[in-house]
């Protein structure tokens, strides 16, 4: 699983890098969490609001730091359709 934490270094944006890393710990599964400060990349993802997390590289949420159950639901979400493709 790749997760990116889409954000220019603000306190937000370091938060949801601590509740991604906690999420994907109590989950137990392999995640590489990177963090994307180029502004760019944020246009690529058509993220206009920091912090943004991108999942698989799907956008799931930006603005905001949602909550670690949240993020916990989000991450299982994505593992979900992971396993849906891979079974189409």
């Amino acid at each position: 699983m790749n997760i990116k934490i889409l954000g220019t270094g603000c306190a937000k944006c370091h938060q949801l890098e601590k509740t991604v890393e906690e999420a994907v710990k109590e989950l137990d599964i392999d995640a590489t969490i990177e963090e994307v400060k180029d502004i760019k990349k944020f246009i690529d993802y058509k993220v206009m609001m920091t912090p943004g997390l991108v999942v698989n590289e799907q956008v799931v949420s930006s603005g905001k730091v949602p909550s670690k159950a949240e993020v916990t639901q989000l991450i299982i979400n994505a593992m979900a359709m992971e396993e849906q493709k891979k079974g189409s």
